[in-house]
């Protein structure tokens, strides 16, 4: 059953994930072989429908792959700003950190997501943290050349 749950997200079919989920609710914390959840796959593939319909059945919203990133650092790389909204809505933690202690801010910084990144500091991001190699969001905007993320996340 679960690799029908993962394979309906992955074709963004949202009839068949609720029916699932509905038949099967157990199943919303679930995880594939690369440690995603449903929600963090619906969010990776971009698909806010599918999102929505997991997030009635309260997915623990802060699960982590197996490299410890999140729904809302893997719309980061990915620039779904509607999205990133959507998960700090349902209460993402927006300072949570994975494996290589890197936030959703330190990704939307080094992917240049300007929208996520002011997202993210209206609603509390830490602008001075430091992943492992001790860059902060501003220095991963500067070695973007990101001015304007730069104004973003100054400390």
């Amino acid at each position: 059953m679960n690799d029908k749950l993962f394979d309906a997200i992955r074709n963004g079919d949202l009839e068949m994930v609720k029916a699932i989920i509905t038949a099967h609710p157990e199943l919303v914390n679930v995880k594939d072989q690369r440690g995603s959840t449903p929600l963090l796959l619906s969010t990776y593939y971009g698909n806010q429908d599918i999102a929505e319909a997991l997030l009635k059945q309260n997915p623990d919203i802060n699960a982590k792959d197996s490299s410890g990133n999140t729904a809302l650092m893997g719309v980061c790389f990915k620039g779904y700003s509607v999205i990133a909204k959507l998960l700090i809505d349902h209460g993402a933690n927006v300072n949570e950190v994975n494996h290589n202690n890197a936030t959703a801010l330190i990704y939307a910084a080094t992917f240049a997501q300007a929208e996520i990144a002011q997202l993210l500091v209206n609603n509390g991001a830490d602008t001075s943290h430091k992943d492992d190699k001790g860059n902060t969001a501003y220095d991963h905007a500067k070695m973007q050349g990101a001015n304007t993320l730069m104004d973003i996340v100054k400390e």
